[in-house]
């Protein structure tokens, strides 16, 4: 068996595991140098909290392990698709690699694809389902909000 075949059925045990435990049908694990350093499972039933997919509960534990939100050098397995919102937050942490088992067209007879959230993501804003603005409003009493974070950056090298 392959590392990556490995992996996966790990992520599928986790899966299973926590389908048992009332929970959903997806677990994640992140790798780094050949060693798993965290596990997630999908816990949006358990904590109500959208945001809480296997991959990201991974990816939590990951950057509470080695102490970074800086998560280059790992990779992440899956047991499913990873969503928009999990593939966004695994490149803004510097994740090069992804590698699932169950693909979108597994899912979707069971509701468990997120295919037509990617294709609405793919249109224009204005063509979205969900209503995107942009306002820029900025506050007269205080510095401009992003010049401040780049001052403040520059003060702490």
């Amino acid at each position: 068996m392959s590392d990556n075949e490995r992996f996966l059925c790990e992520a599928i045990e986790l899966a299973h595991r926590n389908l048992k435990d009332g929970g959903r049908p997806f677990g994640a694990v992140v790798v780094k140098d050949g060693k798993i350093i965290a596990l997630g499972v999908n816990e949006i039933l358990k904590t109500n909290d959208p945001t809480a997919h296997a991959e990201l509960t991974a990816i939590r534990g990951a950057s509470r392990k080695l102490g970074s939100a800086n998560l280059e050098g790992c990779s992440v397995y899956a047991s499913g698709h990873p969503c928009p919102m999990c593939m966004a937050a695994m490149r803004l942490a510097g994740i090069g690699d992804v590698t699932y088992a169950y693909s979108n067209e597994d899912g979707a007879p069971f509701g468990l694809s997120t295919a037509a959230i990617y294709a609405d993501l793919a249109k224009p804003f204005a063509e979205q389902t969900m209503r995107i603005r942009h306002v820029p409003v900025r506050l007269n009493s205080a510095p401009d909000l992003y010049a401040e974070w780049k001052r403040q950056q520059d003060a702490q090298a």
